[in-house]
């Protein structure tokens, strides 16, 4: 069903999850852009945080402030909050890839720093074998529903995921939940250790380099909406009351038919608000020449102030 159209992209609800919104670009005007930030190194938007707003104002002015105000809206929007968009076979390589995910992630926000990589963003691989403490690279499992940043000190309003690079690859796609699509939300909100502060931390996992230890509740409510807090890894609870509380819900949203497979091509990224929507990935098929490279952004929108 499309939604709107003008002359530099179309919108269109996503094929495979009607909430989300697919995002298509006019290649002239993806071509106009590249055109404005061709002296733009990645080192540039590494170093100096305004050359990002740079490139968010070159998207804004090659593809329309209709675009730019059209994302914001979405991510605002509780029916909706997600959006694809993507550089179909434009540009494959990683400096074209960074400069445009950094425009769509300062068109909507700014991305915290990631303690992972050093920078803003981070690059990760899954691939056939890897030596990790997390899930994350861990190839063939599913990486459970979750929201991110749940154990960090600042807000993580946004979630930005870009794949980059892709071989050898069966199986493997994300997996989204609207809150609003759980059926057992009002259940678990209702229970009484819905508002209990649980301890999240990374701090026991060297790959995430980040000591935070946060103490925060499942559920909250933002813009007098429920929204939730999810991390199965970095959640400790102190009772065995606890520990039954979050099993059920890890149990329920990854068995709830809310939750939706989406494929994401190389080139493209995905956007959501990490407020009300969960995410994951499929197992992928075992095979020893597996590659696949993502790139993550996360942040806060315009509004915001970094600290909780």
């Amino acid at each position: 069903m499309k939604l709107s159209q003008i002359e530099s992209f179309k919108v269109t609800s996503h094929p495979q999850h009607s909430r989300i919104k697919h995002i298509e670009l006019c290649p002239d005007s993806v071509h106009n852009f590249f055109e404005e930030v061709a002296n733009v190194s990645s080192q540039q938007l590494e170093n100096v945080a305004f050359i990002r707003f740079h490139v968010a104002k070159a998207l804004r002015e090659s593809l329309g402030a209709e675009l730019t105000q059209m994302l914001k809206q979405t991510l605002h929007d509780r029916a909706t909050g997600g959006f694809t968009i993507g550089l179909s076979d434009y540009v494959q390589d990683f400096d074209s890839f960074l400069k445009f995910s950094t425009a769509v992630a300062y068109s909507v926000g700014i991305s915290n720093f990631d303690d992972m990589s050093g920078e803003y963003y981070a690059v990760f691989d899954v691939k056939h074998s890897f030596d990790s403490d997390t899930n994350l690279r861990k190839a063939y499992r599913n990486l459970e529903l979750h929201t991110d940043g749940v154990f960090m000190n600042e807000v993580t309003d946004w979630l930005l995921m870009m794949k980059l690079k892709e071989q050898h690859a069966e199986g493997g796609e994300s997996r989204f939940l609207h809150i609003e699509d759980w059926e057992d939300a009002g259940k678990f909100q209702k229970h009484p250790l819905a508002s209990h502060k649980f301890k999240y931390t990374y701090a026991h996992r060297k790959s995430k380099n980040i000591t935070d230890v946060v103490y925060d509740s499942v559920f909250y409510k933002k813009d007098n909406q429920i929204c939730m807090r999810f991390n199965d890894q970095c959640t400790f609870p102190e009772t065995e009351e606890q520990a039954e509380y979050l099993r059920e819900i890890s149990e329920s949203v990854e068995k709830s038919s809310g939750t939706k497979s989406v494929k994401l091509p190389v080139g493209h990224l995905v956007v959501l608000n990490n407020h009300f929507w969960l995410h994951g990935r499929e197992s992928f098929k075992e095979n020893e020449k597996l590659f696949r490279q993502l790139m993550r952004q996360r942040g806060v929108f315009h509004k915001n102030a970094i600290k909780k």
